[in-house]
């Protein structure tokens, strides 16, 4: 029997809303099976005490500000099988954007992000612009049964204001939110429950001579 492939059909209204806003944001993007078996290896991770204190900065000039944010992380590998299922998704997505919008993205890293009840990241970008280190960030959400009312919105703002709101993301299951890494101001508010997610980057390759970016 011929293999049949199916190919995701918002992957162009993504690329779509990065061009003409700069974010994008899809509920039920990964499927309920795909949800339960990340938040199942998450679980595992933090029960053998592999989740640790998020830090801000990158590389020798991460440090941990816990005014900033309190969240716990991990990153992910291909250590299961859920995790190679989303960086499968992410993947096809990674190609489709260099398609429609010739990004040259080159690689894709990501973390588990839990949030306590009360947690917190306030305003910030996830790139210094023309740095071109992370250029187009995601947040993929894995706790079932959230209601707005539970609070944990992701907030993004306007490009050329950051006082000015534009998106207020509720954090269901299933829902991707992407956005433009250096363009893009954004906050988690305060959950009134656990909340967990999986946060990442798309990266652009910017070797040079004697150095690799980015690293191996």
């Amino acid at each position: 029997m011929q293999n049949i492939q199916f190919i995701r059909t918002d992957l162009p209204s993504i690329s779509d809303d990065l061009a003409k806003h700069g974010w994008s944001v899809r509920e039920g993007y990964f499927s309920p099976d795909l949800c339960a078996a990340l938040l199942d290896d998450m679980r595992a991770q933090e029960a053998a005490g592999k989740l640790t204190s998020a830090g801000i900065g990158r590389d020798r000039a991460q440090k941990i500000e816990s005014g900033i944010r309190n969240d716990r992380t991990l990153w992910l590998t291909g250590r299961a099988d859920a995790p190679r299922r989303f960086a499968a998704l992410m993947e096809e997505l990674r190609l489709a954007l260099n398609r429609d919008l010739f990004l040259g993205l080159f690689e894709y890293e990501a973390h588990y992000a839990l949030y306590p009840p009360g947690g917190f990241y306030k305003k910030h970008l996830d790139s210094f612009r023309g740095a071109r280190n992370r250029v187009v960030s995601t947040v993929a959400y894995l706790t079932p049964g959230w209601r707005e009312e539970d609070g944990g919105h992701l907030v993004l703002y306007h490009p050329e204001n950051d006082a000015l709101p534009v998106q207020k993301i509720v954090p269901r299951a299933g829902t991707l939110a992407v956005f433009l890494s250096e363009e893009i101001p954004h906050e988690v508010l305060p959950p009134l429950r656990e909340r967990v997610s999986i946060a990442g980057w798309f990266r652009c390759n910017a070797s040079v001579a004697g150095r690799v970016d980015p690293a191996r």
